[in-house]
């Protein structure tokens, strides 16, 4: 069995984790980490995975702690990766951050969008993109990977292959993308509380959302992005907007584009967030609007499985040579 650490177990991401790995034919937790719950039995602050992980305590997040594993998982808070993975990597095999702190090729960005310099700009090139479906050969068998967040492989699996293959004209991308209550993370805040949220729809982030810069690189397009907050746990859909720069079908791209893929599926249909709850499966649709000339593009996903935990489970399979699809669900839940 391969060796599993998951540093900050303890949030929404990490308990995904917990979940994915405990289906997984070859990972095996031995390390998870939290830090205002260290000490915790992971069974009693989620009750879901108890069957899994009866005696599982949670650790303070101490890198000498993973010494020897085989690969870790940071579902960590952005700018916590930062000062662990310099540590990590020479402690562990593999290193799949989630977090948004390797994600950017460019560590001149990061001051602009995250407000402070990147504490490790030296390692921002050794990070393989981690979206599979763009950007596989990058993934396999890489030692360090920055899986994307949940908006950013919602909008690059659904605007990048139209880019790759001339259909759209790259500059002025529009992407509308609403999220669940799960994508704030666990730790309470105003906005996201029950009373806040139910039977709200809100946008948030006008103009300067940090994702922008990580959608941009991951599609190739310069893209005017608004994130939405909906008033449901799980799910992300994303509606773009292009010009056509050629006479291309986009639906056809899109086919042709993720033909046997097996996270990814194209059809007639309005894509559905209910329909990928659990899974790690992204739902997509085109159209080509005669009447106005846009290009309209649909996609959904779980925000903790395919936008989050499901695709750094994805990369880690890629990156220690297992089948891509080991552990990770393809049917959904429903109702």
């Amino acid at each position: 069995m391969i060796s599993v650490g998951i540093f900050g177990a303890s949030g929404y991401t990490g308990v995904e984790l917990l979940r994915l790995c405990a289906g997984h034919p070859d990972l095996r937790v031995v390390l998870a980490t939290g830090d205002s719950t260290a000490g915790r039995l992971v069974a009693d602050l989620y009750p879901s995975v108890r069957a899994a992980y009866p005696d599982l305590v949670l650790a303070q997040p101490d890198p000498s702690a993973a010494d020897g594993l085989d690969i870790v998982f940071l579902a960590l808070p952005h700018g916590a990766s930062q000062s662990l993975v310099p540590d990590l990597r020479k402690r562990v095999g593999k290193v799949v951050d989630l977090a948004a702190d390797f994600r950017l090729r460019d560590p001149a960005l990061y001051p602009t969008w995250y407000g402070a310099p990147h504490g490790a700009p030296d390692l921002l090139s050794e990070f393989a993109s981690g979206i599979p479906e763009l950007f596989r050969d990058e993934v396999r068998g890489a030692d360090l990977v920055a899986a994307a967040g949940c908006y950013v492989t919602a909008a690059a699996l659904a605007v990048a292959p139209l880019v790759r293959a001339g259909a759209i004209v790259p500059d002025g991308v529009i992407v509308d993308a609403a999220s669940g209550v799960s994508g704030a993370g666990r730790l309470p805040r105003a906005t996201s509380h029950f009373a806040t949220v139910d039977e709200d729809f809100t946008a948030y982030g006008l103009l300067d959302h940090r994702h922008t810069p990580e959608i941009e690189q991951a599609t190739g397009a310069t893209v005017l992005f608004t994130p939405h907050l909906a008033p449901m746990t799980r799910g992300i859909l994303a509606t773009c907007y292009a010009r056509p720069a050629s006479d291309a079908d986009p639906l056809e791209v899109l086919r042709e584009f993720y033909a046997g893929e097996p996270f990814v599926f194209v059809g007639d249909g309005s894509p559905s967030t209910k329909a990928t709850a659990g899974s790690n499966c992204a739902h997509l649709t085109a159209r080509r609007d005669p009447r106005t000339g846009w290009v309209l593009v649909l996609c959904a996903l779980d925000n903790l499985v395919k936008g989050a935990s499901g695709q750094a489970v994805q990369c880690a399979n890629l990156a220690l040579g297992l089948e891509e699809t080991a552990g990770l669900p393809t049917v959904g839940l429903y109702p």
